[in-house]
């Protein structure tokens, strides 16, 4: 007798529309997954009762009331086997497929799609489930490219796109028409900052004249608005082309279909004098970047971390490297660090606070603990705590900081006996020398240039961007193979013939290591960037080879 196989339907629409029909969407699906349940009912398959539908909610999030219900039913034991019409029903996520996936796994279900065939308890299965997925996800790409273009289209005509409306208009289709009651406002505000040349002042003028901001009525008949100009507020209302008559899309400014509040001679005027303001207020701070930690940071060698930095796009960048990089710059030296000082810092400071917050720190730290101050110090444990948040700057707290040093998977973190004491008001002796250490588990995060610290165990990146290029990779060699030319491919796909060839490569990759790609445990470096730039051998055993010698290096 064949075991019974308790089937569950979930149904999914992602708008409301066409849901009060008789015979709408989720109907449709849920008779067509009936259907294929009852055609199965020689090996056992039986339609559950309970039914799982989310109607208008989106794919993207798993806070759907029907799916919770579902999973947590499943979780019970309840459910043997989910199924649906398509995949991205279930999910359009990848990472969320992948969770739904676990917790199958972990109630010893399976799922099933109705218009899609395939095992998810095999390797080849699930890739074959991931690359759906990717397909799905990169639809969904595709379409919100299409709208931004839509968007970028009509704002180059000079329509209004819709959005919060701005003080001194009001919404009149797609353009606007001047609110003259606060268009009078818009005026005044210029005025004051042509007389006075500081938003600072604008701000207090305008507080004193009594101007407000734009009230609002929210479709629950909530009154939002009608406040004092703050600073920000006052910035972006002055900076702004749209009282010039202007459209902004990004950075690119277009003529716009209504009409300017203020002249456009006296906007690039106030432009003029913003970026000017805004010019000196960069060159004063940008007079002095100091590195609070320099001196303190050491690399698992021995090596010291010292302080360097790059200017992009006008701003200075900080980072921490290792001493050898200076030293010697013929980048001959793999194992050597390179870190974002801001992120180093903000990572050593949420290692302190945890450490400074945790339980039982008290009588760890301090020996000889007596009932009679456990209350006192507690309280200055909390105030010295409160120092390593992220609004704190470096300078701050650095002196509490006695040496940091960054191995692979590791930050060790030496507090400063002398200083801890001082703030405790203790003499350094009745200090714990174990208690002033901290280690805590790291990982870096790097992708392209840029690379962060992330404390804990972090679980497996999965490189999305690569998996959605080996998917174009198998559908362009499938084309070849079918008959069409390089040219022909690039012209389907918006792209020049070389980067055809380029990616294409990714399609000769070995399963097992297309397997670690999913799963997310491929190396840091290994990016489509990294695959494309040094080349696919067509080898397989000299592709695990290749992979085998960035994973020996740690990522940098």
């Amino acid at each position: 007798m064949k075991k019974k196989i308790r089937c569950a339907i979930y149904t999914r629409k992602s708008s409301e529309e066409g849901l009060d029909q008789d015979f709408n969407s989720l109907d449709a699906q849920r008779e067509a997954c009936a259907a294929y349940i009852t055609s199965q009912k020689a090996e056992g398959w039986v339609l559950l009762p309970e039914q799982y539908d989310d109607g208008g909610v989106s794919g993207g999030t798993l806070k759907r009331p029907a799916l919770q219900r579902l999973l947590a039913d499943l979780d019970a034991g309840h459910v043997d086997q989910i199924v649906v019409y398509k995949i991205d029903r279930l999910s359009r996520s990848l990472s969320d497929f992948a969770k739904i996936v676990d917790r199958l796994d972990e109630a010893g279900a399976s799922f099933v799609s109705v218009t899609q065939s395939f095992n998810t308890a095999t390797s080849m299965g699930r890739l074959t489930l991931n690359m759906l997925l990717s397909f799905a996800q990169f639809e969904r790409e595709v379409t919100a490219e299409r709208i931004r273009d839509k968007i970028a289209a009509s704002k180059r005509k000079g329509l209004w796109m819709g959005g919060s409306v701005p003080l001194g208009y009001d919404p009149d289709g797609r353009t606007l028409v001047i609110n003259t009651a606060e268009a009078k406002t818009i005026r005044r505000i210029y005025d004051l900052y042509t007389e006075h040349g500081t938003v600072r002042e604008v701000k207090e003028q305008a507080a004193i004249l009594g101007l407000r901001t734009k009230q609002r009525v929210t479709k629950t008949g909530k009154t939002q608005g009608g406040i004092p100009f703050d600073r920000g507020h006052l910035y972006r209302i002055l900076s702004n082309p749209i009282y010039a008559g202007k459209i902004r899309h990004h950075k690119k400014v277009f003529e716009g279909q209504h009409p300017a509040i203020i002249e456009p001679y006296i906007w690039e005027k106030v432009q003029n004098k913003l970026t000017a303001v805004s010019a000196k207020v960069r060159g004063q701070s940008n007079v002095a970047h100091p590195s609070p930690l320099a001196g303190k940071l050491f690399d698992e060698t021995g090596d010291r971390l010292t302080p360097s930095h790059t200017n992009k796009n006008g701003r200075r960048m900080r980072y921490y490297i290792s001493r050898r990089l200076v030293i010697d710059k013929s980048n001959k030296h793999p194992d050597a660090w390179r870190l974002p000082a801001p992120q180093l810092e903000q990572a050593i400071a949420q290692a302190v606070r945890e450490r400074l917050i945790s339980h039982g720190i008290l009588p760890n730290l301090v020996e000889n603990l007596k009932a009679n101050e456990a209350d006192h110090l507690g309280k200055k444990i909390n105030i010295l705590a409160r120092m390593f948040t992220s609004q704190n700057p470096v300078q701050n707290w650095n002196a509490v900081i006695a040496k940091a040093n960054i191995s692979p998977g590791m930050l060790t973190i030496e507090l400063d006996a002398s200083a801890i004491a001082k703030y405790l008001d203790l003499p350094p002796e009745r200090l714990n020398p174990d208690a002033l250490t901290i280690n805590t588990p790291c990982q870096l995060r790097r992708r392209g240039v840029e690379t962060k610290l992330v404390l804990g165990n972090t679980p497996p990146e999965v490189d999305l961007t690569l998996i959605r290029n080996i998917v174009k990779a198998m559908e362009w060699y499938g084309a070849v193979k079918s008959g069409k030319s390089f040219t022909q491919i690039a012209v389907n796909a918006g792209v020049n013939t070389d980067r055809v060839r380029s990616v294409m490569d990714l399609a000769f990759l070995a399963p097992d290591i297309i397997e670690q790609m999913i799963i997310g445990t491929l190396p840091l470096h290994v990016t489509s960037d990294y695959l494309i730039r040094t080349g696919v051998p067509s080898d397989w055993n000299a592709q695990r080879k290749m992979l085998e010698n960035v994973g020996t290096r740690s990522v940098r």
